[in-house]
C-alpha cells in the first residue's frame, strides 16, 4: 500500500500537498500502521490520521481492564433507553458520562482488579454503583462476580421489555426467539442496515453506474480467521507522530457504539501518549449514534464539520518548520 500511495502521489504531482488517511473500524488499524510504514518507507509525512470507531490498535488490556473499560458505554446505552436513575436520566448525556468515566477508572477497575479479596462491604457498594451506572440489576451483576459481558449487556438491559438491544449501535432493538438466555439472537443494528443499502447499492450499480452482472454484491462478510497477534499499529501512530511534529490524530466515536466503544478509544489515546507530550496533537469527538455515526443526520453534519477544523488545524502555517 505504501509502494502504491508514493506512485499515486508520485503520478499526480502532489507531494507539496497536505496529506491525511482516514480508516474506520478494521481500518483504524491499517491507517495506524500505514502512516508509520509511509514515513519510514516511502519518506511520506503525513498532517492528519482520522480513526472512526478505533480497534484496540494492538493496545492489550485483559483481566481486569477489559472489564471495567466497558462501563461508560453501558452507561451511555442505559441512558438512551432511559433506564438510568431520575438524577443521571435528567442530564445530558455528555453531562453524565464524565461521572461514569470517573467512577470505571478510581473505583470500579480497582475493585474487579482485588477479585475474591475485595472487602464484602466494598464489593457491595461498588455492585450498587455499577447496577446506578449501567440499569442492571445488582442481583445480575453480583451473579456474574462483576464481569458483564457486552453479549450478557446486549441481552439483560431491556429483557424486562422482552427486547434486546443492537451492537455496533445500541439505539437499535430486536425480539428474540426466547426472553431467556445470555446473548441476542442476532445484531439488531446490522439486520437494519443491510435491509436498507442492499437495495440502494444494487439499484445504483444498475441504474446508474450502467453496470450489469449477476455477480453478487456482498454487503458483509467474515473477517476471520484474522490474525492480529502482531498488531502493533497503536504503538506506531505514536513513533510517526513522536518523529513528525506536523502529524495530528483525530478520534471519532460513537457514544452507543458497543463493538468499538468510545471508552475504549480514549483509552488507546491514554496509553499512546503516556507523557502526554503528543496530547496537544491528540482530539476525540464523540457522537450520539452508533459505530457509523454518519447515519445520524446531525452527527454526519458534525463528523463533517469535525474533519474540516482538523484539517485547519494541522495545516502548517507558511515558512513553519517541521521540527521540535
Amino acid at each position: 500500500m505504501g509502494e502504491w500511495l508514493n506512485t499515486f502521489v508520485t503520478r499526480n504531482n502532489r507531494w507539496a500537498s497536505p496529506k491525511y488517511l482516514i480508516g474506520e473500524s478494521y481500518g483504524t488499524t491499517r491507517v495506524s500502521g500505514l502512516a508509520y510504514e509511509l514515513q519510514n518507507s516511502q519518506w511520506m509525512y503525513l498532517n492528519g490520521v482520522i480513526l472512526v470507531s478505533p480497534t484496540e490498535l494492538g493496545i492489550k488490556r485483559d483481566g481486569a481492564l477489559s472489564k471495567a473499560l466497558r462501563w461508560p458505554y453501558y452507561a451511555a446505552a442505559a441512558w438512551f433507553h432511559k433506564k438510568l436513575p431520575a438524577d443521571l436520566q435528567s442530564k445530558d448525556l455528555e453531562q453524565m458520562l464524565p461521572e461514569v468515566e470517573n467512577f470505571t477508572m478510581n473505583e470500579l477497575l480497582p475493585a474487579i482488579a482485588k477479585g475474591s479479596s475485595i472487602d464484602p462491604a466494598n464489593k457491595a457498594a461498588i455492585i450498587k454503583k455499577m447496577a446506578r451506572y449501567s440499569g442492571l440489576s445488582e442481583t445480575v451483576i453480583s451473579q456474574n462476580n462483576l464481569d458483564i459481558s457486552t453479549s450478557l449487556f446486549w441481552k439483560e438491559l431491556l429483557r424486562d421489555q422482552g427486547m434486546t438491544i443492537g451492537r455496533l449501535d445500541s439505539r437499535y432493538l430486536g425480539i428474540d426467539l426466547r426472553d431467556g438466555g445470555e446473548r441476542p439472537d442476532f445484531n439488531a443494528e446490522l439486520t437494519s442496515w443491510l435491509h436498507s443499502f442492499t437495495p440502494a447499492i444494487n439499484y445504483y450499480y444498475a441504474n446508474e453506474l450502467k453496470y450489469k452482472s449477476d455477480v453478487k454484491y456482498n454487503m458483509f462478510g467474515n473477517v476471520h480467521p484474522w490474525d492480529n497477534s502482531n498488531d502493533n499499529t497503536g504503538y506506531q501512530l505514536r513513533q510517526a507522530m513522536a518523529a513528525n511534529p506536523f502529524l495530528h490524530v483525530m478520534v471519532q466515536s460513537g457514544y452507543y457504539d458497543g463493538a468499538c466503544d468510545y471508552f475504549n478509544a480514549k483509552y488507546n489515546m491514554w496509553q499512546m501518549d503516556p507523557s502526554g507530550k503528543l496530547a496537544p496533537r491528540m482530539s476525540f469527538k464523540g457522537y450520539r449514534s452508533g459505530h457509523m455515526m454518519y447515519l445520524r443526520k446531525e452527527d454526519l453534519i458534525k463528523a463533517n464539520e469535525d474533519i474540516r477544523q482538523f484539517i485547519k488545524l494541522s495545516t502548517p502555517k507558511p515558512d513553519q518548520s517541521a521540527k521540535y
